[in-house]
């Protein structure tokens, strides 16, 4: 389950956001015609080197963006601009964060003078080696930050639904003449001067996912006129409130809401999703049963042809907003049956393996085929978007916190099956709790290979024991590397571990304690 237990505490209140900048790096391709075999790079009047050549003879505007290495715990797997965290030594100037960030991602500079590029990327090398700070690159180049060339575009602070927030501002920044941009391998997987058209496209066809600010730039970017345009409606984003993001669609067509539930910390809300396009609708998991965050709800949905409430499972904290939203809207319920026998509404429609829900958009239909994967509960749906591989995967595995398999209605063997299984057909991954996951087959494999982790600690643990064990007693020493706590959480799971060691004829209980077999403590033969 991913709802509350008794015992464990409410999670901590989120920490303040941290001060950080970003950089809206953008250039003007100019008309041109080179004769075949010349270089882009020695053409002054291209600035920073093209990496493709505009022949159209139309000027287009190109921003920089990169997307930072899925190993990060902020933003990982998305692509983004350059930007980071207000550092010490940046003297508490969010323009100097700009600039320094800006140097160390893309190699760019932007100061009163000029600089060779061979000097350049010497001392950018030195800069991410540590051995040297950014006020001491400017001081050995002889140069200083412009800080006219930095032009406010807009703050935007991280939700509190977030295991990191930031309150970044950002800037609007046109690229030097004669520097190149690049991306070094480190902290950023992948860097490019790309047209605000053809990011867009990629984040339509769910091949990039991009946070609120990044796309509302892109967005505002490509009708590009002039900077002072650009620059009015940088500053002045819809869907936002005190600086934070109403609107939260990391990819086209799932529209992320997250909303209070009691859930298992440090995860404090259920995500519900919005899909489609701007024709039908599905609504999945409204989970809370708070009354503001309802109220909003609702007053987004007014107005959308919305076909249905989609229940991935029956568990508290993704049903708590169901008998409102059915009150005020009139939206039917659909789910499995073994759903259907948990909830006390009717349920207008039996979802099972294999159907396919279509939510026609316009230029962009979805479908949604329907998975049963059962194992955390025997009811439990997936929703895989058949186009960009996208998977709503309710609490299969989660963003932020931990899944619960607990027995009778959850199966550890029949979970770990479908996690197995999810990993031939998923793409990104939108769980119920945190946010969307890149690279979904690299975290069913994380998953995977922690429980089997946790299954080898739980039994070496219980063969260390000289009579049957409690499960109490097995947990406080199978989950030693945890606080006492998430001790409550970790019976459930281990209850589940036991079962499956029981089917396997790894365990055997005696009155309801558990010992390790005889057979099970011979070596293997290879």
């Amino acid at each position: 389950m991913s709802e509350a237990l008794p015992g464990v505490p409410p999670p901590p209140p989120s920490d303040p956001p941290r001060d950080a900048s970003a950089v809206i790096l953008y250039r003007i391709a100019p008309p041109l015609s080179l004769s075949k075999g010349a270089d882009p790079q020695s053409t002054p009047h291209l600035g920073i080197g093209f990496d493709r050549l505009n022949l159209t003879g139309s000027p287009e505007v190109q921003v920089f963006w990169l997307k930072r290495d899925k190993g990060l715990r902020f933003a990982g797997g998305y692509s983004a601009f350059p930007g980071g965290k207000v550092d010490a030594s940046d003297g508490g100037s969010l323009v100097m964060t700009a600039a320094r960030e800006l140097f160390e991602e893309t190699g760019v500079l932007v100061t009163t003078g000029v600089v060779s590029q061979d000097r350049l990327d010497e001392a950018r090398r030195d800069l991410l080696a540590d051995k040297t700070t950014f006020a001491q690159v400017l001081t050995t180049l002889g140069v200083t930050v412009d800080e006219a060339a930095f032009k406010p575009a807009g703050r935007w602070v991280t939700p509190d639904v977030m295991p990191i927030r930031f309150d970044a501002r950002f800037f609007l920044v046109e690229a030097p003449p004669g520097q190149k941009a690049e991306v070094w391998p480190g902290e950023l997987s992948e860097g490019a001067w790309v047209t605000p058209a053809a990011a867009l496209a990629r984040w339509s066809d769910g091949t990039v996912l991009l946070h609120p600010p990044n796309l509302y730039a892109l967005q505002v970017m490509n009708g590009f006129v002039s900077e002072g345009q650009v620059l009015t409606e940088l500053q002045s984003p819809p869907d936002l409130e005190r600086f934070v993001a109403t609107r939260m669609e990391f990819q086209r067509g799932i529209r992320t809401v997250p909303m209070p539930t009691a859930t298992l910390p440090p995860a404090t809300h259920t995500n519900t999703y919005l899909l489609g396009t701007g024709g039908e609708h599905l609504l999945v998991d409204p989970g809370s049963s708070d009354e503001a965050s309802l109220a909003r709800l609702i007053e987004l949905l007014r107005g959308l042809n919305v076909k249905a409430i989609v229940l991935t499972h029956h568990h508290g904290d993704h049903i708590g907003g169901v008998e409102p939203l059915v009150a005020a809207l009139g939206l039917p319920i659909w789910a499995h049956a073994l759903t259907a026998q948990r909830i006390p509404w009717p349920v207008a429609r039996m979802l099972d393996e294999g159907d396919v829900l279509s939510l026609p958009g316009g230029s962009m239909p979805m479908s949604f085929k329907v998975l049963h994967t059962p194992g955390h509960a025997r009811g439990h749906l997936t929703l895989l978007e058949e186009r960009t591989r996208a998977a709503i995967v309710g609490d299969m595995v989660a963003g932020l916190g931990t899944i619960v398999i607990d027995p009778p209605e959850g199966n550890m063997a029949v979970y770990l099956a479908q996690l197995e299984r999810l990993k031939a057909h998923v793409g990104t991954i939108y769980p119920a709790h945190g946010p969307a996951i890149p690279n979904g087959v690299d975290k069913l494999d994380e998953y995977l290979m922690h429980r089997a982790w946790r299954e080898s600690k739980v039994f070496e643990a219980l063969s260390r024991f000289t009579e049957p064990a409690s499960l109490g007693a097995l947990v406080e020493k199978a989950y030693d590397d945890v606080a006492a706590f998430v001790w409550p959480i970790a019976e459930r799971n281990t209850a589940a571990i036991v079962e499956k060691l029981v089917s396997e004829g790894r365990v055997v209980v005696v009155a309801d304690h558990y010992r390790v077999t005889d057979n099970s403590l011979k070596p293997r033969p290879n």
